[in-house]
Formats: C-alpha cells, structure tokens, sequence
C-alpha cells in the first residue's frame, strides 16, 4: 500500500518548506502541496519534520580488533543506527588472506589465489557477513598492502561497486603505506573514478612515544591521547592535501579531530585542492580529561580526543562550511566484558576494554555512535545555533550521499529516491543513554544528556522499520548498494 505523509516541514540540505510526500513502493512519488491519492495509508505530519534518512559514511561492524571484536554486528548495528535515524552505513572492508582466523568464520566462498590478499575474497567475506544487514549499506576497501599485483586489481573494485579506498599514515607495521605507495593509489584512483579517504596521524612519532610511555610505567588511559599529538594530525593532513595535489587526486580526511586540521583543510581548499573533511561527534564534545576519569577506556578512541580549543574550532568549521560531513567511526566494545548485557531477550558478553585494565596499548580503540549522532547533533549543533537545519541534513546525509556516488538515490527528498525517510518530532524530550541508543554494548558516551528533538518514526524504502520504540525492521531487510563515481564538494 502506498503512504502519503501530509503536514510535514520538509528539511533538505537548501531548503525548508511544508509540503506533503506521496511513498509508492520504494521510492518517493510525489512531493507537492495537498496531494491526494486512493488506497493510501495517511500519516499527518502536523508539527513534525520530515528529513532524507541519514548517511553515515564511517561505521566498523564485526571488526577483529585485540583479541575481540567490535560489539556491533550488522544486523544490532543497523538497528542502532536506524532508531537513531540513519538509514544507510558505510563500512570498511579490511584486506584479507585468506588463512584461517579464530575471529572470523570459515567464509563459504573461494580462497583466492596462492593465499595472498585478494579483494574480491575480502568483499565476500564482508558481503556474508553482512547478509544479516537491517538497513542499506556499501563499502570502502581498506588499502593495507601495495605492490604490482594490488595496484592492477584496484580497478576490479568499481565492478564491485566499491569507488573508494581507505590508506593509513599510521599504524606502522600493520595498516600504513609508504609515500610512494600511497601516491600511486591516489593516482590509480583519479584514473579510474575513485576517492581515497585517509587516517591522518603521524605513526612514525606515536611509536616512539607509546615506547617511551611504557618504559616510564604510564600505563593509564590519558596516555593513549599523550602519546599520539594533535601536530601529528595536523600535519599529515597538510602532508596528503599535497600529495593530492601533486596526483592531481582528490582525497578525504577521515575523523578529523583536531583544530589544526581544520586550518590546513581551509589552507588546502583555498588553493583549490580537491581534499574534504569528515569529522564525528565525539571530536565536538569530549576532551583528553574524559581519558581521565576512572572510566575513562570508555573514550579511547584512535585518533584520540583533543581540547576545548579544538572542539571549538571543529564547530567553527562546520559552520563555516570547511568541512563538509559528519560521520561517527561507529566501533564499539564493551567496557566491561565480563558482565552479560541482554540484547533482544537474550544474554551476550564480548571481551572489550577491560583486556586493557592494566595496560592503555592493549585496550580496544573505538566507541558506540552510529545511533547517536543525528539526535546529538540536533539538540547540540541546531538547537543550540551552532549550526542550522539545512547544515545538519548537509553534513548527515546529503553531502556524503553526494561524495560516494549514492545521490539522488540517497540523501535526499525527490521524486524518483529511496523513501529512506525520518519523521522528527523537534519537541520530543528525551533523557539520552544506552537503553534509547539501541547499541549491543554496555555504556553510552551520552549518558543522562537531556535531548530535544528525536525521530518518532524511520521509513526505508517505504517501509516503517522504526516506529516509536517500536523495531519494525528485519535481519536480512537491508541491500548493498553498488556505487557509481562521487561528487568533489
């Protein structure tokens, strides 16, 4: 049956206006003025907003990490996400060979060739695990290793539908590339219609300091911050905003957390580079004193959080328009491992950060958000004038729509889109925490906020998976989506 939702303000990332959405099978019909239509259910939307379900272009689900794994799979993800009121996720498939590992099952699939990393072994094995999927979803393919062999295979990943690759200048030893490396990738990619996204920190420095804080006993969680600078941020960013450049390349900067980063994209774009920014809400609220507080493994996040001064000067770039996404790098473990949560009726415990108890480089880095941020951003970005309407639906779902070649399709209320649609009730008060983020872990950065504004009901493709506290969705309910070239904002 076909839903036409009446009364509404529509929200878009340029406009607002009241207008009504005719939904016929999965797409948006009709948006107009007092549209009528036989055999449809009518939703009236009086007081309510209506916007394009979110995007999130960074999220981590299943991940093996430390001996565990994140706590959010991607059906209890896509939950959280879609309560929150996102209806498409981004993860990040890692490059894999195909040995055998105790945090992965036995995939039902070919092993590649001679054992070596192969892409399309690795997008399988993510594609089955995703097949509990509640909402849609794609992919970027993290780029670990580089030689011959990997540079030709780059392009097969478009036929995949995957346009982006994910390159680290830290992790030494394990995720990062050399500048020669890095350069050719950001070269393939211009040639074949791809974006390479980039985590900015300096890994050469955080070696040396993680050393040094070992052999001095600091062991606790505030040196997880200590030991990896906000300078080494800033100045890889500069470092592949040149890079770019000189490739002639565009590139995105993932997480960006710290003020200076924001100059050095502001520097950059005014020179015409083709380089965008991301930050994520924890880079807007929490600071290197969270690290301190007795439950301060909570916060541990790569890379880690920064000052006031720096929140501030994200805040000021997303006003200002320098960056142009919000996403949340959604990788969450339990704080407490070793104590069962109930999740849809039944007991689950996932090692998490206690593995680290005594030791800061042994405790899982990542946090729970991908429910979060949509109902944070607009009591603390919107609500508060730090941001206006337009931005909010800009930075959550529009623009990354854009950047990774799902828009119109996605990120936005058109005739001919996905009726991927939330409901926002602006005056809806909430006392924020775990039990509303709908997260399968056991805290919430969050917890006790006092919200205003909450989606009442989430639509995708036309179906309601969210109604109030509602679950309407399903395992199994969301489709990949294959992805054409992006858009340079």
């Amino acid at each position: 049956m076909a839903t036409l939702i009446k009364n509404g303000t529509l929200i878009t990332a340029s406009e607002t206006f009241q207008s009504d959405i005719l939904i016929e099978g999965e797409t948006i019909s009709r948006i107009g003025a007092d549209l009528k239509a036989d055999s449809v259910q009518v939703i009236d939307a009086g007081g309510k907003l209506i916007l394009p379900g979110g995007v999130d272009p960074h999220t981590h689900f299943d991940l093996p990490m430390f001996n565990t794994v994140s706590s959010d799979d991607h059906y209890t993800g896509h939950k959280a996400a879609a309560f929150g009121g996102t209806t498409t996720v981004m993860d990040f498939v890692p490059l894999e060979s195909p040995l055998p590992s105790p945090l992965r099952p036995s995939p039902k699939i070919g092993r590649g060739d001679g054992g070596e990393e192969n892409f399309k072994y690795s997008v399988d094995l993510w594609l089955q695990k995703a097949e509990k999927a509640a909402i849609d979803y794609s992919f970027h393919m993290n780029l670990t290793k580089f030689n011959d062999k990997i540079a030709k295979e780059i392009p097969s990943l478009r036929e995949m539908g995957i346009t982006t690759l994910k390159v680290f200048t830290a992790y030494n030893g394990r995720l990062r590339l050399d500048d020669g490396s890095i350069f050719k990738a950001l070269r393939i990619a211009k040639e074949n219609g791809m974006l390479v996204m980039v985590h900015c920190e300096n890994g050469d420095v955080i070696d040396v300091l993680v050393a040094d804080a070992l052999a001095s006993g600091h062991l606790t969680p505030e040196w997880h911050a200590l030991t990896r600078p906000a300078w080494g941020a800033v100045e890889a960013t500069l470092h592949m905003a040149a890079m770019a450049e000189q490739a002639d390349a565009s590139v995105y900067i993932v997480h960006m957390n710290a003020g200076g980063e924001v100059d050095m994209l502001k520097y950059a774009r005014e020179r015409g580079v083709k380089v965008m920014g991301e930050t994520c809400p924890q880079y807007l609220f929490f600071t290197i004193d969270d690290l301190r507080k007795p439950d301060g493994a909570k916060w541990i996040c790569s890379p880690p959080m920064r000052s006031k001064e720096d929140n501030a000067r994200i805040w000021e770039g997303l006003l200002q328009g320098i960056l142009q996404t919000i996403g949340t790098d959604h990788c969450p473990f339990y704080f407490d491992g070793t104590r069962p949560i109930v999740y849809e009726g039944r007991e689950v415990a996932i090692p998490g950060k206690e593995l680290g108890k005594d030791d800061f480089t042994k405790i899982p880095n990542g946090l729970p958000g991908v429910g979060d941020r949509l109902p944070i951003m607009w009591t603390h970005g919107v609500r508060a004038g730090r941001i206006t309407a337009n931005q909010f639906v800009a930075y959550n779902s529009t623009n990354p729509a854009k950047i990774f070649g799902l828009y119109p399709r996605k990120g936005a209320l058109l005739p001919g889109s996905d009726a991927d649609i939330a409901i926002w009730d602006p005056e809806k008060r909430v006392k924020y925490g775990v039990a509303h983020a709908h997260h399968r872990t056991d805290y919430n950065l969050y917890e006790g906020w006092e919200l205003v504004g909450y989606p009442e009901k989430v639509f995708l493709r036309g179906t309601l998976i969210v109604d109030g506290e509602k679950w309407l969705g399903k395992s199994g309910g969301g489709k990949f989506l294959k992805r054409g070239e992006g858009q340079i904002l």
